[in-house]
């Protein structure tokens, strides 16, 4: 999953965390920066939408602890080294492997141009070396270009972003994006995707330098923000206002629901507000699920009251009995 990109980009520095960011502390840093730079939120500012896509791209590979303790060791290796495979010959692309070994050990890795490199079945050879950075296997399990021992190089991998919109997050599609060859191909997404999720793409990177597997696409997902709904896993929230009355006494009332008709939900007497009603079944659909509608009830105070409702409160608030709700909440605060 390495690639030249690991070598140039600091993605601590681009998400302006530490490099020993706690993964709470990661994904908190990410959430606000994605809402800063958000195509949603800067429209038509190239700028903005150029760093949005930068924090992705850091994001995916620091919230994946693989990724991110792959990418740490290639760090180490220093800057200036190339992670590609180089073309073996006078006159080549410089950046193959006496690059990363000249970086490592100071020059003269002891496979020069032209020749590949050599490793031994024993400890301290180039086996040795990149099973510890990239948990083990031939040079080929990277997607860096290196030409494995065992077979062939696999394609180099690729990240991409796609925008979607909230129906579409939420129901799945199938949508087209451009491919590394330039070309378009279709993507499956599924039902319940979340802004910031990561998809793997499995043979959609780049194709082998020389017959072997395909890379993958890791497409990070950034869901537009619905006016009205929100996605909790499986299921979907919004706000439901309701009038005094209707909290105190009771009522029946309307709830939207996404791309269907309203429901008709009951709403108890006594209601307060941030009380949770349900209605079963109509979250997100998967092949294993179905979420639910979450509606939280908010009480909905007047700002402006005729003189005959100021009467009509003030006498009810006489009439009530004298009660302090807060009461409790001063002596558990005290502890």
């Amino acid at each position: 999953m390495a690639s030249q990109d690991w070598f140039d980009k600091d993605f601590y520095a681009i998400l302006g965390v530490s490099k020993d960011v706690t993964p709470a502390e990661l994904k908190k840093v990410y959430r606000k920066l994605a809402r800063k730079y958000h195509p949603d939120s800067n429209p038509g500012d190239a700028a903005s939408e150029s760093k949005f896509k930068e924090v992705s791209e850091a994001n995916s590979v620091l919230s994946d602890p693989e990724q991110r303790r792959e990418y740490d060791q290639v760090r180490a290796m220093g800057s200036g080294a190339r992670f590609t495979a180089g073309s073996g010959g006078p006159g080549g692309a410089g950046g193959g492997f006496e690059d990363v070994f000249g970086t490592m050990f100071g020059g003269g890795a002891g496979a020069g141009a032209g020749q590949r490199p050599r490793y031994q079945q024993g400890g301290g050879g180039f086996d040795d070396i990149f099973g510890g950075m990239f948990g083990g296997g031939g040079f080929g399990q990277t997607s860096g270009g290196f030409r494995g021992y065992g077979g062939p190089a696999k394609g180099r991998d690729m990240t991409a972003t796609t925008t979607l919109d909230f129906q579409t997050a939420v129901v799945g599609e199938t949508i087209s994006l451009q491919g590394a060859n330039g070309r378009p191909m279709k993507v499956r997404i599924p039902a319940g995707v979340h802004d910031g999720q990561k998809i793997r793409l499995r043979g959609k990177g780049e194709a082998s330098p020389d017959g072997g597997e395909s890379g993958d696409m890791v497409l990070t997902i950034a869901v537009r923000k619905h006016p009205v709904f929100e996605l909790d896993g499986a299921n979907l929230r919004l706000d439901v206002p309701v009038t005094f009355a209707e909290a105190t006494l009771g009522a029946t009332i309307e709830v939207p629901t996404l791309g269907g008709e309203p429901v008709r939900l009951r709403v108890a007497p006594g209601t307060p507000s941030g009380r949770v009603l349900r209605v079963k079944g109509r979250g997100v659909s998967t092949k294993s699920s179905t979420g639910d509608l979450l509606a939280t009830v908010q009480v909905a105070v007047p700002s402006h009251l005729s003189d005959k409702a100021r009467e009509a409160v003030e006498a009810l608030a006489a009439a009530l009995p004298a009660e302090n709700p807060r009461d409790d909440l001063i002596v558990r605060a005290r502890g």
